[in-house]
């Protein structure tokens, strides 16, 4: 049922939650798991005015690198991850990689914000959902969660 599984990353430790997801879903259907890390160009409000673009765009995309590679580190030995870190607007870059030739499957985790802080914040979860033409899983996470954690994720694929 699924070949190719993507999982778009923001490198945090929440994400990890619909990592453990997309590995037990891919081991279940002998799927590769694709991590996708987005430069997010409009991130670049956030440093220094004297920090020079080149240095900015290099720091943001280590930063995709190493999240990308984390989460390749995470995956057991029996699920082949691809990674790839892109530049653009996430929820646009991450519709455009689930294309229907490229992946069957997308995993993303939700922060489950409400109110005003949905309102303000966005979410690149719910665009993506309401945009792709691949079914999409969300996985709530909540950062509380993620060091009282103890069991594996509940999930019974078969």
């Amino acid at each position: 049922m699924y070949d190719s599984i993507l999982v778009p990353t923001d490198g945090s430790r929440e994400v990890e939650r619909a990592l453990e997801y997309a590995f037990e879903i891919a081991r279940a259907h002998d799927a590769a798991v694709r991590t996708l890390y987005v430069v997010n160009a409009a991130g670049y409000g956030g440093f220094p005015m004297e920090t020079a673009l080149d240095g900015v765009n290099e720091a943001l995309r280590g930063e995709g690198q190493a999240a990308v590679e984390r989460a390749e580190a995470l995956a057991p030995d029996d699920v082949t991850v691809e990674t790839e870190v892109r530049e653009g607007a996430p929820s646009q870059v991450i519709v455009d990689e689930a294309d229907p030739a490229e992946c069957d499957l997308v995993v993303m985790g939700t922060h489950g914000r409400g109110g005003i802080d949905r309102l303000l914040l966005g979410s690149v979860t719910e665009r993506v959902v309401r945009r792709a033409s691949v079914p999409v899983l969300t996985v709530k996470v909540d950062p509380d969660e993620i060091d009282d954690r103890s069991e594996e994720p509940r999930l019974a694929v078969e």
